[in-house]
């Protein structure tokens, strides 16, 4: 059941629009064109074959940058609605959160950002809002997407401000390169709805990085069950359904424990609402604190289960094994792009025509890596190098 929007939610009709102006849909919301256009977008589609914590080629199964981020919109649609928000904007970043994310998941992007280093950096947020301003080239009259100032907003900060710097800190550099051109307003928070698509980020893999660990046998039922948030789950399909099927008992479980994410946000974040009675999406960004926010009991349960998953997965010898692997890929390629940027596509190597310095073609070689799957960047590197790094024997 759909809820009354409140106040605070953004409104369509109040966007700030586009960068390039646009004639109106008669029969889409401006968010919804923004969301029609990043699934419809080619970074959206290549999600699919990229990693979130297995490598691609290990089975169908586990989840990928695309069933993940769905998985995270369908979760910020249902709290957003909840809670008043907005559904289409909240979905659309949703959808946009992961977009710059490179093959191999963290691993790639560590990869990436190291060799970077001295071209200022690599990160994987910036990324997503460069795709999506910049590196999408399908449309006549402008590059990228042309998503609402809204909706990019959403993508920049919905981990919260990026202005005030601390010492030793900069901004992305492709971040700050287009905040000259279209302020952002990085010293703010973002809306509500962009908050509420961080959260469900957060639920979502707490939730499936489980189900993944249990499949790929890195961890029991048993261990997982230590936890405060998820014996209470186990214990009660244990009580309702005895002697339930071990798969059917999993799955019944570990969505309660979803559930109790999910119901935490709302309740937790309703309440502060009250309290804070935001009258406009304008004051939320300037409420100087989140709005949309776990309880402390649950944060601290959460906690609890990323230290478990941290050292029980993401550091499992056989995951690191398969990450040391897939790090070499990362390196290995973007030295030879640099040396002899002909490997590139032609579409790549017309933009080195534009190139006025290193650091530029870093930066055009380091957007190509960033872009491929992990399916393509393997089959480049074995190519490239002669070595299939994931079958010969070091």
């Amino acid at each position: 059941m759909a809820k009354k929007i409140e106040p605070y939610a953004c409104d369509p009709a109040d966007s700030r629009g586009r960068r390039f102006p646009e004639e109106e849909s008669a029969f889409r919301s401006c968010f919804q064109r923004d969301r029609d256009r990043i699934i419809h977008s080619s970074a959206f589609r290549r999600l699919k074959h990229k990693t979130q914590v297995f490598v691609e080629h290990e089975g169908d199964f586990y989840r990928t940058r695309l069933t993940h981020s769905i998985e995270v919109a369908q979760v910020a649609r249902t709290m957003a609605n909840a809670l008043g928000l907005n559904t289409d904007l909240t979905e659309a970043v949703a959808l946009a959160h992961d977009l710059g994310h490179t093959p191999f998941g963290h691993t790639g992007e560590d990869a990436l950002h190291e060799l970077m280093a001295p071209y200022g950096g690599f990160d994987h947020n910036a990324q997503a809002l460069h795709i999506v301003t910049s590196l999408e080239r399908h449309y006549a009259d402008f590059d990228g997407l042309n998503l609402t100032w809204d909706t990019l907003e959403g993508i920049a900060k919905h981990n919260g401000p990026l202005l005030p710097l601390k010492d030793g800190e900069a901004l992305p550099v492709t971040l700050a390169a287009y905040n000259d051109v279209h302020d952002l307003e990085l010293h703010t928070h973002a809306s509500g709805e962009a908050q509420v698509a961080a959260l469900s980020d957060d639920v979502a893999y707490n939730n499936h990085d489980l189900q993944d660990g249990l499949r790929a046998g890195l961890f029991t039922e048993d261990e997982i069950c230590e936890m405060a948030l998820i014996r209470p789950a186990y214990d009660e399909v244990d009580r309702l359904y005895p002697g339930l099927d071990p798969y059917r008992r999993r799955h019944e479980a570990l969505r309660r424990v979803f559930g109790f994410m999910v119901s935490d946000v709302i309740d937790t974040s309703a309440e502060r609402l009250a309290t804070l009675k935001p009258q406009s999406a304008a004051d939320i960004r300037h409420m100087g604190q989140p709005v949309i926010c776990f309880s402390d009991e649950m944060w601290q349960q959460i906690r609890e289960i990323r230290q478990f998953l941290f050292t029980r997965m993401y550091r499992a010898p056989s995951v690191v094994e398969i990450r040391t692997r897939v790090t070499q890929v990362v390196r290995d390629l973007f030295p030879i792009y640099m040396q002899d940027p002909s490997h590139l596509p032609q579409r790549w190597r017309r933009e080195i025509e534009e190139v006025r310095s290193e650091a530029e073609l870093a930066r055009l070689v380091a957007d190509y890596i960033a872009g491929m799957t992990d399916r393509f960047a393997l089959q480049a590197h074995e190519r490239l190098m002669g070595v299939d790094v994931l079958h010969d024997v070091p």
